[in-house]
């Protein structure tokens, strides 16, 4: 069996971008069904207070999926750290561009980028990587971070939330 870069990454970044997208339909909702429960409230909940808000979370769901294959792409990533979107709608648009720009991605086109070099640059720091070894060691877990503290702050918040609804939808065998 061969397993790829692109099946190492696009796939599970397609499902939970998609997943998240539920979320905020879910969060959506909540805010039309709870009385004193406002969407400026959720997207600036925070499970703590050193901890960047709902906003920033789903922000980040789409700067390491989309965000990092164009980093890589350039042979530099550094942060987006602008205001994130100010509204669940708003937000929601966003991760609904990053799935179609995620679907329009070729395997060619990401099993290409194995080997070649890129950097991490923040203010004055630079970090050397490879692609493959950026893509796996520092975006995947960053993506699955804000995915879930999203879900997280959410959950925490009163918005009816499940494991299925962080899942997302599984690539199951078809029977």
């Amino acid at each position: 069996m061969t397993f790829s870069l692109y099946d190492a990454i696009i796939p599970g970044n397609q499902q939970i971008v998609g997943a998240v997208i539920g979320l905020i339909e879910k969060a959506e909702a909540h805010c039309a069904e709870t009385d004193g429960c406002t969407e400026e409230d959720l997207v600036q909940a925070k499970l703590a207070e050193d901890m960047l808000p709902l906003g920033f979370q789903v922000k980040w769901v789409t700067t390491h999926s989309m965000g990092a294959i164009e980093g890589v792409r350039e042979g530099k990533f550094s942060p987006d750290v602008t205001p994130p979107p100010a509204t669940l709608a708003d937000l929601k648009s966003g991760l609904a561009r990053t799935r179609d720009e995620l679907a329009a991605l070729t395997a060619a086109e990401v099993n290409g980028f194995v080997g070649k070099d890129m950097v991490f640059a923040f203010n004055e720091m630079e970090i050397p990587f490879t692609a493959e070894n950026f893509l796996l060691s520092f975006s995947q877990p960053n993506f699955y971070f804000h995915a879930t503290t999203a879900y997280d702050i959410l959950r925490h918040r009163g918005v009816k939330l499940g494991k299925r609804d962080f899942l997302g939808q599984m690539r199951v065998k078809a029977g």
